[in-house]
């Protein structure tokens, strides 16, 4: 894997860098809390959504820091533009019913759909879920929604 990202991030000028202690980070730390403050937002603050989810994986996928820990969010929530008393607001809010809920029923939802790994993405193209999986769909993803996309462009704008 780590060869792979490396070649990757090279070919398409992203900043990619995977954290100093892969496995530990993924399976030991996990992103349950960065799962839950992203669902906060979406529940109140959508428009936020994009650009936390953005500085939460430049965090972890570039930067090798941290995403667990309540400052991690506050700093990646401060970056994404989120003023800073909503931010704080959001936090609190990650260990209530409704969030964990919400986080619940979006994994079953995606589980319905046949998500298995990442990246995963569901598009709707004509009122049908399509499924693609893998950073070598994005292209075929463009095309069937009638846009014309290099992968190159399209990963430009994600690390922006």
């Amino acid at each position: 894997m780590g060869r792979d990202l490396r070649r990757l991030a090279k070919f398409y000028q992203v900043p990619v860098r995977e954290p100093s202690d892969v496995f530990h980070v993924m399976l030991k730390k996990g992103s349950f809390s960065a799962m839950r403050f992203v669902t906060a937002v979406q529940m109140s603050h959508p428009e936020f959504v994009e650009s936390v989810s953005r500085e939460l994986w430049m965090r972890i996928w570039s930067e090798d820091k941290d995403i667990t820990e309540p400052e991690s969010l506050l700093e990646a929530a401060e970056k994404a533009g989120i003023p800073e008393d909503l931010a704080k607001k959001l936090l609190s809010s990650i260990t209530s019913p409704e969030v964990k809920n919400k986080l619940k029923e979006n994994t079953e939802k995606a589980l319905e759909y046949g998500v298995f790994g990442m990246p995963s993405i569901v598009a709707h193209i004509n009122d049908k879920p399509e499924l693609f999986f893998g950073s070598d769909r994005f292209e075929l993803l463009a095309h069937l929604l009638g846009q014309y996309l290099t992968i190159r462009l399209l990963l430009l704008y994600v690390a922006l």
